[in-house]
């Protein structure tokens, strides 16, 4: 990708960050090895938004909110789809689709107690299914803790009806 930056910073020996600034200057974190650097933060991040099925076309609307007790410097949510993305029509700014699928985006800084930016997206899946299961998740929460990962993990069965179905 033309003018695109890719840097890594590992902290606190085993997690590393990856920030990905697209042409576009949206940017996405994503993390990978143990839970680390956190500080001792506890956050409890939700994601509360809607998913519709017409014709093949699946739209994720969601919000991101961090019920506290601490601030959140910055999350990153993974979607993934029960059906492979033929098409994903523009991507919110801080979104981008990774290889193996799904799409992550980021959330962007969340004060205790605060909701977040709304982030929606429409994408044409194979074929004309009559039902795809999509699913809406943390990837990576800067190290801090959740201890209440109900509300941050979901999981939407969606029928071909044009029908919403909220989470």
């Amino acid at each position: 990708m033309r003018g695109s930056r890719l840097s890594v910073v590992v902290a606190a020996g085993v997690s590393a960050v990856v920030l990905v600034v697209g042409s576009e200057g949206a940017a996405v974190a994503g993390a990978g090895g143990a839970a680390g650097g956190g500080g001792g933060r506890e956050v409890d991040l939700a994601f509360h938004g809607d998913v519709t099925l017409r014709a093949g076309v699946v739209r994720v609307r969601f919000v991101p909110r961090n019920h506290g007790p601490s601030d959140l410097a910055d999350a990153t949510v993974r979607l993934r789809w029960s059906l492979p993305l033929a098409e994903v029509r523009r991507l919110p700014v801080g979104c981008l689709r990774p290889g193996g699928g799904g799409v992550l985006c980021r959330t962007g800084a969340l004060d205790a107690g605060s909701v977040g930016e709304p982030v929606e997206i429409a994408a044409r899946v194979a074929g004309r299914p009559a039902e795809v299961r999509v699913r809406i998740g943390t990837e990576w929460s800067g190290g801090a803790v959740d201890r209440n990962p109900r509300n941050n993990e979901q999981a939407v069965l969606a029928l071909d009806t044009g029908d919403t179905y909220y989470f």
